[in-house]
């Protein structure tokens, strides 16, 4: 059985992200042949969810960019670094899934060679900033 909706926080980004069409777990645009009242792009997202980690990474994500000028980025590693201590490595497919899930409520940009991009698509190393 799947974890119950636990506060209205959580409630706000499964709803944002799926009204975007976007996948509640990974933050990945969902094909528009899915069905409209599909949350999430796998089984395997579907499995995960979102759990405290990603809510973290998340507001890692928002503290690092507040601490820095409005037109500064950061990489996803450094929020994983913020939380993971020594096992960061492990944290950088959730801090680009944390960063996804942002892009798609509006909250950040991800970029590559300091051009937006299409986070469901971006490979390689990307840079999150705030919406200008």
């Amino acid at each position: 059985m799947g974890r119950a909706i636990r506060t209205e926080d959580d409630a706000r980004r499964l709803d944002a992200a799926h009204a975007e069409g976007t996948c509640a777990s990974c933050g990945r645009r969902m094909p528009g042949s899915a069905d409209p009242h599909t949350k999430w792009c796998s089984d395997a997202c579907r499995r995960h969810k979102l759990d405290d980690t990603d809510r973290r990474l998340e507001r890692t994500i928002d503290e690092l960019l507040d601490a820095r000028a409005a037109t500064s980025s950061i990489c996803p590693s450094d929020a994983a670094r913020a939380i993971g201590g020594e096992d960061w490595r492990d944290l950088m497919e959730p801090a680009r899934r944390a960063a996804r899930r942002m892009v798609a409520r509006g909250e950040v940009e991800i970029t590559q060679g300091g051009n937006v991009i299409d986070p469901s698509t971006a490979k390689g190393p990307i840079r999150i900033r705030r919406p200008r």
